[in-house]
This record gives C-alpha cells, structure tokens and sequence, in this order.
C-alpha cells in the first residue's frame, strides 16, 4: 500500500477536477475502467483505493489522455477563470 500523501490535491479536488475535464458520467467511467500505466496498471479508482495519492493519480490521467497543461493545472485555476471557459478534455 501506498502512503497517503496527498500531494497537495485531495479526494474531492481529484473527483472535482474529473468531473469538470470529462463531464460527470464520463469522468466516473474513465475513473473505472482507464488502466493507467503510472500506477502500476491500475484504474484511477483502483489507484485511490490502494493508497496513491490524488495528485498522483491525476498526472497519470493526464499523461494517459496526453492532456495539455491547461487541463493538468486546472485544480489550482481561480475559480473565476473556470467559469470564463477553461479548456475541457
């Protein structure tokens, strides 16, 4: 098991941050059923359950969707900006 450590984004920012790139259903389903090499050939969901960091968990998604830096920061984007239209996956 892996330490806890959240690596500065925590549970509700990680499901956040999917749901806002992905949408809600698809987020969640890619949260499920996306291997992700980083962690070890795990789901995100898988991930989390076994103790990887959110922040960890959510670069290997990024790295896995070859998603742009826009959307691998977007948790730490004023609030102002997400409104404004960030980028969506």
């Amino acid at each position: 098991m892996r330490s806890c450590d959240s690596g500065g984004v925590k549970h509700s920012e990680f499901w956040q941050v999917v749901e806002e790139t992905f949408g809600a259903g698809y987020g969640r389903s890619l949260a499920q059923d996306l291997v992700l090499t980083r962690v070890g050939g795990r789901t995100a969901e898988q991930a989390l359950a076994d103790g990887f960091a959110p922040r960890e968990v959510w670069d290997a998604v990024c790295d896995e969707m070859e998603l742009p830096d826009t959307v691998r920061w977007r948790h730490r984007m004023d609030p102002k900006e997400k409104r404004r239209g960030a980028p969506r996956a």
